[in-house]
C-alpha cells in the first residue's frame, strides 16, 4: 500500500493521541513499546498534537524526579474520536503497527 507522508503523519498522530487517551501508552517509553517508532519520533509526534489543536500535557507525577509522570489528552480539538475508534485497525495498517 503505498500511503503518502503527509496521510501517514496524520494517522500516526491520530493513534499516538488514542494510544495517551486510552491509556494504553501514557510516556514516551510506552509509546516506543506500543509502537515500535523510535524515541525521537514519539517525542516529536506528542510535541505535533498541537497543529492538530490536540491538546495533550504532560502530568508530573507528584513527588517524583526526573520528568516521572504521563500524558493525558485535555480536548480532541476538531478531531472526531470515534472514528479513530471506528478505524484503528485501518489507522494500524497503514502505519505498519502491531
Amino acid at each position: 500500500m503505498d500511503v503518502s507522508k503527509t496521510k501517514s503523519s496524520f494517522y500516526r498522530r491520530l493513534y499516538v493521541a488514542w494510544l495517551i487517551d486510552s491509556q494504553a501508552a501514557t510516556s514516551v517509553p510506552a509509546l516506543v513499546e506500543a509502537t515500535g517508532m523510535p524515541r525521537r519520533t514519539a517525542q516529536d509526534t506528542i510535541a505535533a498534537l498541537a497543529d492538530l489543536d490536540i491538546l495533550c500535557e504532560f502530568e508530573q507525577q507528584e513527588g517524583a524526579r526526573n520528568h516521572a509522570g504521563h500524558y493525558r489528552i485535555h480536548d480532541w480539538g476538531a478531531i472526531d474520536k470515534q472514528w479513530i475508534i471506528r478505524n484503528l485497525r485501518q489507522v494500524k495498517e497503514v502505519l505498519g503497527y502491531p
